[in-house]
């Protein structure tokens, strides 16, 4: 799997590990269950640790523990289940969370744009994905309907600040 983090690709630092496995030297992610068995452990190695929460596996949990983890990753396990994407809302704005949300799993190039209006500033995409087909289908949309965590400007408010430009040149 290849790694965009932040737009561009990068080598990805981290390993992922399972619940069964020895931990390897330096950064690693891990699942929610190991993080809640072995987070003292994990936190001791004073190394970058990171949690993978499943589809249905809701944030909460490590809401306590997000300034303690440098990437929550989150599995979109199919195309048609979008709980990760209110997932990653909810721990950017509501949780504050300014680490690395990376998405995992069936991560389609269609929903590269969606995933980081929702926050998500991290994508394991598949080995066929190309800077050129990401800056495609990133760069296919410029406005918007619904507010999202990347805080661009919806249609609603650009018409407006629109309409009050027009008001204020027709008061002159």
């Amino acid at each position: 799997m290849k790694l965009i983090k932040n737009g561009g690709f990068v080598e990805d630092r981290f390993a992922t590990v399972g619940d069964e496995d020895q931990l390897p030297d330096g950064p690693v992610i891990v699942s929610l269950e190991r993080w809640q068995a072995e987070g003292e452990a994990l936190r001791a190695r004073n190394t970058p640790v990171g949690v993978r929460l499943k589809s249905g596996q809701e944030p909460s949990p490590i809401v306590e523990d997000l300034d303690k983890l440098d990437v929550v990753a989150l599995e979109f396990p199919t195309y048609r289940n979008g709980r990760a994407y209110s997932y990653a809302r909810l721990l950017r704005e509501r949780h504050g969370y300014k680490g690395e949300l990376r998405a995992v799993g069936n991560v389609l190039r269609d929903q590269f744009q969606f995933m980081i209006r929702c926050g998500i500033d991290a994508l394991e995409v598949a080995d066929n994905i190309t800077p050129e087909i990401w800056a495609e289908n990133v760069g296919s949309f410029s406005l918007y309907y619904q507010p999202a965590a990347d805080g661009r400007e919806t249609v609603l408010s650009l018409r407006h600040r629109l309409a009050q430009r027009a008001r204020e040149r027709a008061a002159v």
